[in-house]
Parts: structure tokens; sequence; C-alpha cells
């Protein structure tokens, strides 16, 4: 599904250039949970976007089921994003005046589907909130709010599931409920790409991919 070879990526602040992405070479099969771990600044977020298209690579080679993702335009890589990928990150970031109904329907504001009620409530049925709803984020708990981002990004019934340190704002048990959840989605044949930075939540993936400085250093299987 993922092939990245010798992916850079560079920043440049003024005239000093900073390497977040130094060489990356990585596979990552339809169907596998893998999760990306490292210390702060080590480049799994930059990595993460680049797989999500939500940042091009500075240099370097990206195949996602077989295309050159550098020779798509701008529309077709927002089309990718939307339709073959599901993102969750660390904040949430839910509309706080619309009901969870309202931002699972979010991706599919400009789809031709009549159904879009219907496809947003089985999201969240999907999830285990279909009796919450019409509960607007300040009526959510912590883990709540982040199940809902979770039916959110399945909406659209992704092949890859893209969470940022999904775990970081939530307490010990909301975190078992969403990686619970995660499991559950791969189970289904969903493939799940998580950053984090904790131990125990990478152990539960199939492999880990340790970064460091922008390179990989590491990536085991997880028996």
């Amino acid at each position: 599904m993922i092939e990245l070879g010798n992916v850079t990526k560079v920043y440049k602040m003024g005239k000093v250039e900073v390497y977040a992405l130094r060489g990356i070479n990585l596979s990552i099969k339809q169907g596998e949970m893998v999760s990306i771990v490292g210390a702060s600044g080590s480049g799994k977020s930059t990595l993460l976007n680049v797989i999500g298209c939500l940042d091009r690579p500075t240099s370097g080679r990206y195949l996602f089921d077989g295309d050159d993702v550098g020779k798509l335009n701008d529309n077709k890589l927002a089309e990718m994003r939307n339709k073959k990928f599901g993102f969750v990150f660390q904040d949430y970031n839910l509309l706080s005046r619309a009901s969870a109904l309202s931002n699972v329907e979010l991706p599919l504001i400009y789809s031709s589907s009549r159904k879009k009620n219907k496809q947003a409530m089985e999201a969240l049925e999907r999830v285990g909130l279909g009796a919450r709803a019409k509960h607007k984020p300040t009526e959510l708990s912590g883990g709540e709010q982040q199940r809902v981002a979770i039916a959110r990004a399945l909406v659209n019934s992704p092949a890859l599931i893209l969470a940022d340190e999904p775990t970081g704002n939530l307490d010990s048990a909301s975190t078992a409920e969403i990686i619970s959840i995660f499991r559950q989605l791969n189970g289904d044949g969903i493939t799940v790409v998580i950053v984090t930075h904790e131990k125990d939540i990478a152990a539960q993936t199939q492999r880990i991919i340790r970064l460091r400085d922008g390179e990989i250093i590491s990536d085991e299987t997880v028996s």
C-alpha cells in the first residue's frame, strides 16, 4: 500500500536548512497496524503528514497503491485525502457548536450521496456513540470526543487511518477504549498507522518503527 523511497523533508529557516526526514525507506502493507515512535523532533509527525499527503517531501519517491504521489496535482491529492485516508489528531478538531452527528458529516459536505445522515450515524454506531449523536463536544468526555473524531475519519470508508498522538489528552481508561477501537478497525481490514510516544500503545500494534533525528533506526515486528 505505502512505499517510501529515500524520502527527505527539508525546512528552510532563513539561511538554515533543517532536515525533518533524512532518506526514509519504508513499506507498509495493506491491513497492517503500525506505530511510529520517537522523541519530540524525531520526525514522526512529519512522516505521518507525508504519508497522508498533508505535506510533500522535498525529495524521494512516494507510491500509494502503486500511484506516484509526487505526480499528482493538488486536486488529485485532495481527492485522495478525502476518499482514501482518515485522519485522527490529538486535539480532536471538532466544531464546538455542532452536534457529534454534524461533526461526523463534515467530510461528506461535497459528496453527492443522499445518505449522508445515515452514513454518519453508522460511523458513530461503529464507535459506540449512536446514542450520543445529538450531543455537542462540550457535552462529551475526552474519550467520547476522540471517538467522534474516529467516526468522522471512518465516514468515507477509508483504506488507511492515520492517527497522530490520538491518546495524548486521555486518561488510561479512555486510552484503552481508543486503542481497542483501532484494533477492531484493523481487524476489519483497515490499515492503521499511529504516531505515539507511549510504549504500551506501540506494543499493541503489529510493527514498531522508531525514528531519531529524521531517520529510521529500527523497524521491528511485535509478537
